[in-house]
């Protein structure tokens, strides 16, 4: 309380004043000054207000419909070499349908057989071996693991007991001391 006391003392009317006189004089000088803010930009005045401007937007080619995603070419229309792209595509096309009657399968045992014959075939029985054994040791980790907890929470269990019995002891303990003391002063 004397803290606020003596800095109540310390503030003179004067500084008081001092502060708002520049506040009032910084919101008279912003409010006051010139229009700047709202008013419509300055227009040139070599120039009429209905001539045409220059539009950027029309100096690209625009794409005509030709069949490709919403009825438009899917390549841009200022590549050059569009009939080299179809070709190349074309192309490739072919060579996976020549790679589909080459290399296809008719049901799952020929597919079977024709991994086995592949040195694949043999990287996925090692694979298979692998998964296997390592299946197996996660469930030999978890079955530790789950030994593990059982035992944490059985000495838990103990400890927590341990720890009801002390406090019920103490419990007693202290309620007997406070009669002791009640009786006391009674007396």
């Amino acid at each position: 309380m004397k803290k606020v006391g003596t800095w109540l003392k310390n503030i003179r009317p004067l500084r008081i004043l001092t502060v708002f006189l520049a506040g009032m004089f910084l919101f008279v000088t912003q409010a006051c000054a010139a229009p700047g803010v709202a008013t419509q930009p300055p227009q040139p005045r070599d120039q009429a207000p209905n001539v045409e401007r220059y539009d950027p937007t029309k100096d690209y080619p625009l794409s005509s419909p030709s069949g490709g995603i919403n009825n438009f070419s899917d390549v841009d229309p200022r590549a050059q070499d569009e009939k080299a792209i179809n070709d190349k595509a074309d192309a490739l096309v072919r060579n996976a349908q020549k790679n589909i009657e080459e290399k296809g399968v008719k049901n799952p045992a020929e597919a079977f057989q024709n991994l086995q014959k592949t040195p694949v075939g043999d990287k996925l029985k090692d694979v298979g071996e692998n998964l296997g054994s390592s299946v197996q040791e996660v469930g030999e980790g978890v079955a530790k693991g789950t030994q593990r907890g059982i035992e944490n929470i059985k000495g838990n269990t103990q400890n927590a007991a341990e720890d009801v019995t002390k406090n019920v002891q103490r419990g007693a303990e202290d309620a007997g001391d406070a009669v002791k003391r009640t009786v006391r002063n009674i007396d």
